[in-house]
């Protein structure tokens, strides 16, 4: 009877990828966007960094040792979680506030749905947009020793210029780990080298916001034909649009979130279109500057209906023969 295979129900993976693997490259892929965070905005920011990650991974561990269930902080997600949502809070926030939004992640929209794989929405995002709604004050204020004056996002939208360049590099207002271009990039290339993610959602997240920015935004083709703009299409705009916000952040790290994102081809190609568009809505005809947070939160929503209708339908069932 000792000899006797293991039989479960299919389907039967083999790979050496653990939930723990694919979490600890995210966290090696955020290093360089929160380096660079601590280095332009100071000790504070670090330690709301420490703050946020530990809150978040102290409350997993309470929550499986009040409910008596095995620990699950060893898969890593807890500690992406914070790291996400600290990188996405203002570089002086009360450290109150981010114990709070820590534990809103954690308990609120991860555990109580069921833990790792069963939350509707990503937990960071969920955390930040629960911030800012109660927080508003505290979450929109971008004001440092280093850094003072509006953020970029904030002078496109009252039509001032923005130096572009010094948004790619990170020398601009913003939150922890959403400042620095190239810092998000290096990141990404590392988890679409290992194959953690792909470009189908963000290209066509970015894609598909960029042409909306070019049709709608300040100097696109709509205010131009309607006489409400001297020039169509401007670069310095689009590329503002591009590199402010935490937009390569949110369409890298998490639009791609497995859990919340459609696991068809077909529907993460529509989801990355629809985030484009959220976000370009949000942000050119909405009162604020940002948009990419809700966009992305709206999206997870949808997911349902978007596998729903991206389905593949079996062969008998309405299917095509392959």
């Amino acid at each position: 009877m000792k000899d006797m295979m293991e039989v479960s129900s299919n389907p039967h993976v083999r790979s050496r990828v653990t939930t723990s693997s694919i979490m600890f490259a995210v966290v090696i892929a955020l290093l360089p966007a929160t380096g660079y965070g601590i280095f332009r905005f100071g000790w504070y920011a670090a330690l709301l960094i420490v703050v946020t990650v530990g809150t978040a991974v102290l409350t997993e561990h309470l929550f499986c040792l009040i409910s008596k269930k095995p620990t699950t902080v060893g898969d890593g997600s807890a500690i992406v979680t914070g790291l996400l949502l600290a990188l996405n809070l203002p570089p002086h926030l009360p450290i109150w506030i981010a114990i709070f939004g820590a534990v809103f992640a954690i308990l609120v929209v991860k555990l109580l749905f069921g833990g790792l794989g069963q939350n509707f929405m990503n937990p960071a995002l969920g955390a930040r947009c629960f911030l800012v709604i109660s927080f508003a004050r505290y979450m929109t204020d971008f004001t440092t020793d280093a850094i003072t004056g509006p953020t970029p996002l904030a002078l496109l939208k009252e039509g001032s210029p923005v130096n572009v360049f010094d948004m790619v590099i990170g020398r601009t207002g913003g939150t922890i780990g959403e400042t620095s271009v190239i810092a998000i990039i290096l990141g990404a290339c590392f988890l679409i080298f290992l194959g953690v993610i792909d470009l189908k959602i963000p290209g066509t997240f970015l894609v598909s916001f960029s042409l909306f920015v070019v049709i709608f935004g300040r100097s696109g083709l709509v205010p131009y034909l309607t006489g409400s703009s001297s020039s169509f299409f401007d670069l310095q705009y689009l590329c503002g649009q591009l590199s402010g916000g935490g937009l390569m952040l949110g369409a890298f790290f998490m639009a791609t979130d497995y859990t919340t994102r459609p696991i068809t081809k077909k529907g993460q190609y529509l989801y990355g279109v629809l985030l484009g568009i959220l976000t370009g809505i949000f942000r050119i005809f909405g009162p604020g500057a940002e948009g990419v947070s809700y966009a992305i939160i709206i999206g997870n929503l949808l997911v349902p209906l978007i596998e729903k209708i991206t389905m593949p339908k079996a062969f008998g069932k309405g299917g095509e023969r392959a």
